[in-house]
């Protein structure tokens, strides 16, 4: 296996790893014995889960394994020493906590160092929620926009709002964004009273797991019948 960053992307949920991710990605993880993550023991879990979906009986020996942390606690400054088994000819892989590694996610850090001193880096295949959402609203997939997480306090996420909204009319862009889990609800708040009527409104939760919801309604539409989405993952996109 060649000396190579790979981005190896996770399950969503507790979506079963052969529905989402091809075997390849599989056969890759096998090989590599230095992975970089957000969390060690979401990610030994995850490998462990891999090693289960494997057919010819292949094990991960997780204790043969090398982790770095990469999270809003790690130093950026050490970032560039996770990258020097790459120097000596060795295999890394960055894991995320959810879907594609560097998408709205600190891999994007180490990516960034490894393009500037000329390392190969290999995106692997897999779910991302950002771009199912948008397979999935019906919005416009040419011209989008992920926005991240918007302010938290009402007067500032609204003032946000009323800015994505004037973009979806006068660029014909889609508009994406997240919220943490717990405050999803009040974010619907705020959309439906921010947002004109007939601005369009995509909520997607949970994407590829067994309660999926992807819904593309108006916003008075929504107005009539708000779901309730405390405490799942999901992704609002507004639109005309």
């Amino acid at each position: 296996m060649k000396a190579a960053l790979y981005l190896i992307p996770v399950t969503l949920g507790e979506t079963e790893i052969s529905q989402v991710l091809p075997s390849y990605n599989r056969d890759v993880i096998m090989e590599i014995k230095h992975f970089i993550v957000e969390d060690i023991r979401s990610a030994r879990r995850f490998l462990k889960k891999t090693e289960h979906s494997v057919e010819d009986g292949r094990i991960v020996d997780i204790d043969s394994l090398t982790f770095y942390e990469l999270n809003r606690h790690t130093d950026r400054n050490q970032i560039g020493s996770y990258l020097k088994p790459l120097s000596e000819g060795k295999p890394v892989a960055i894991i995320s906590e959810a879907g594609c590694p560097a998408i709205a996610d600190p891999g994007a850090d180490v990516v960034e160092i490894a393009q500037r001193k000329g390392f190969t880096v290999v995106p692997l295949v897999g779910p991302s929620s950002i771009i199912m959402s948008v397979m999935g609203s019906g919005f416009n997939g040419q011209s989008f926009a992920f926005n991240g997480y918007l302010p938290v306090e009402n007067a500032d996420r609204a003032k946000k709002l009323r800015q994505l909204e004037t973009k979806i009319y006068n660029e014909d862009q889609t508009q994406i964004f997240i919220e943490t889990p717990y405050r999803n609800n009040k974010m619907i708040d705020a959309i439906l009273q921010t947002c004109k009527p007939t601005t369009k409104l995509c909520i997607a939760a949970n994407i590829t797991c067994e309660n999926q919801f992807i819904r593309t309604k108006t916003v008075a539409e929504w107005k009539k019948k708000k779901p309730e989405l405390e405490k799942v993952p999901a992704i609002f996109l507004i639109y005309k």
